[in-house]
């Protein structure tokens, strides 16, 4: 924090800063109890402000009145308390606080609230039921974890904002209230009291809003951004949540990605956050599928897929050919040496077929290259080394294979790859995934879907839609895509042909689009940009498993506040003002 609260009658230092550099100075300071201790003839309180903790000393000669007071404090009172910093005796100090080496001997002290006893401790670091967590934030808020979370939190955003001024970018907000223009997740709706039967929208981007404002000519913006979606959640997920939002005009991928890199390069060193340093690798989304079996692989261990079909193609086991002779592939990784139990190949098998494959392979490897697997017998021996050889075996090394559509293949496999896989913890990896399709074919509906969004510059035969790439770019640390961007349509013609693929005729495209395809017939720049979902990097960042571990006030998983009880009913008047009427 670097420097003292402006003072006043409650305090003049922040107790968590205090330092042998100021022994002996008169000081005042203010917070909460985090911890007493009675000693007889004196009484040490831990006193707690968002900066740490300071020990207070009251001695029954020096404090006075205040060594009375302090008998009936209790944890979790607040209290402002003056006195003079004094070097701790060497045997007294304590080496796990930065305040170790002083403590503050009370002269006089004015308590300022009382305390009911909180409903779980907030000077341990033990377990807590999250919904009593959640129910009780304000609480839960006070303990060192979650003021470490937020503090961080707010570090991050601060070098974003730094570094981006410094590379002209100009902050600018946009509407909250707006149009509904379904992105691929629900949207909020919010009924207009002022014209009855219609809706504004919460944005689930701003991402509309910020291509305007390259046409507009501010050719840099930025937003700390709130952003809504009502999709089911996950513990990366919430209803409302952070992106940093940016668009810059006159921009290529690299562009775009080579200042992001600097941007996040900056975040890490000032969080302490060990990353490799840039340039971060490039991997077409095509290889990240056939290698990692996603497109948001996790680097920070092996087990590679590889595709061993062309071993095979002549097989005479009928379950291999069969899915060969068809345009199928078999494709399997070496899950390294292990003592795996038949329950365990049980369950793996399951979850292989819960993702989509008919089956799975599984062979352990043994003297010789001979497989030990209920498929060795319909397999020569060249076909089992040649496979072996291929995918790095060595003798007791478990071997998992999938024969099936390429697509099923990778998912499948991407899916056991991520359950059997061990992260090195110690360190960190990042990729940008690009060269991605420009859509996908869905099934159910019978047409195409944007795999990143409508506005997503494609690169192709515009007359064949399955084989358009799009100029998107996601960046993904340690296998949690962190943020995702592209180069954007800026011609109004391609912008019509991208949205008539989609299944939008002319008429829809106009009613739903029109302010941007018009805004493109005014002169246009080639432009694009990213969002970074705040939350996520917060969360990998502070080390946390879920996101609602480092914003203030989160969401259970079915979307409720435990705390403030919303959502909740509103009263007869209200409906009735928004011309609605109860379920």
């Amino acid at each position: 924090m670097n420097r003292p609260p402006a003072a006043n009658r409650y305090r003049d230092a922040w107790a968590g800063e205090l330092g042998a550099d100021r022994a002996g100075q008169r000081l005042r300071v203010a917070g909460w109890v985090h911890r007493r201790r009675d000693h007889g003839g004196l009484i040490f309180i831990d006193l707690r402000d968002r900066s740490g903790l300071l020990q207070l000393v009251f001695h029954p000669e020096t404090s006075g009145e205040a060594f009375a007071a302090a008998e009936r404090l209790r944890s979790e009172h607040v209290l402002s308390a003056v006195g003079t910093l004094v070097r701790r005796e060497e045997a007294n100090v304590n080496p796990n606080i930065a305040t170790g080496e002083v403590e503050l001997q009370v002269e006089e002290m004015e308590v300022l609230a009382q305390a009911e006893t909180p409903p779980f401790p907030v000077d341990e670091d033990g377990q807590v039921d999250e919904s009593t967590r959640l129910a009780h934030r304000m609480i839960d808020l006070r303990r060192e974890a979650m003021r470490d979370a937020l503090v961080l939190r707010d570090r991050i955003v601060r070098v974003m904002r730094e570094t981006l001024a410094e590379h002209d970018f100009l902050e600018i907000e946009t509407p909250i209230l707006t149009r509904s223009t379904p992105e691929g997740a629900r949207d909020f709706l919010v009924p207009s009291r002022m014209q009855p039967g219609s809706f504004y929208a919460l944005p689930q981007s701003p991402q509309l809003f910020k291509q305007l404002l390259m046409m507009s000519g501010y050719e840099r913006y930025y937003q700390i951004a709130r952003c809504f979606r009502d999709e089911d959640l996950r513990a990366d997920r919430q209803p409302e949540f952070t992106q940093l939002d940016l668009e810059m005009s006159f921009v290529e991928e690299e562009d775009v990605m080579g200042l992001m890199e600097r941007l996040f390069a900056r975040v890490f060193e000032a969080c302490g956050f060990s990353a490799p340093p840039p340039p971060w690798p490039r991997l077409g989304y095509d290889e990240a599928m056939a290698r990692y079996g996603s497109d948001r692989p996790d680097l920070r261990f092996g087990l590679e897929i590889h595709d061993v079909s062309d071993h095979l193609r002549g097989t005479g086991f009928k379950a291999f050919r069969g899915v060969l002779d068809s345009g199928g592939v078999v494709r399997g990784f070496n899950a390294g040496p292990r003592e795996t139990p038949r329950k365990e190949l049980d369950e793996l098998t399951e979850l292989a077929q819960r993702t989509g494959a008919k089956g799975l392979v599984w062979a352990f490897v043994q003297e010789g290259g001979v497989w030990r697997s209920p498929i060795a017998k319909f397999l020569t021996d060249a076909e089992m080394q040649a496979v072996s050889s291929q995918l790095g075996a060595s003798e007791g090394d478990l071997l998992l294979a999938v024969a099936d559509d390429a697509c099923v293949a990778a998912e499948v496999l991407g899916t056991l790859r991520l359950r059997l896989g061990e992260p090195d913890t110690s360190r960190h990896e990042l990729v940008w995934i690009v060269d991605f399709p420009a859509f996908e074919w869905n099934e159910g509906e019978g047409r195409w879907d944007a795999l990143h969004h409508p506005f997503t510059a494609p690169v192709g035969d515009l007359s064949d839609p399955g084989s358009l790439r799009s100029r998107a770019y996601d960046l993904v640390l340690d296998g949690t895509e962190i943020g995702g961007g592209s180069i954007r349509i800026h011609d109004v013609d391609v912008q019509r042909r991208v949205l008539e693929i989609l299944g939008m005729p002319e008429e829809e495209a106009q009613a739903r689009f029109g302010f941007l395809l018009d805004a493109l017939r005014y002169g246009a720049p080639p432009h694009g940009g990213i969002a970074f979902g705040l939350d996520r990097v917060a969360a990998i960042v502070a080390g946390r498993d879920s996101i609602r571990d480092v914003i203030a006030f989160p969401k259970t998983a079915s979307g409720a506040d435990l705390m403030t009880g919303a959502p909740a009913p509103v009263d007869a008047r209200q409906m009735k003002e928004l011309g609605l009427r109860p379920a």
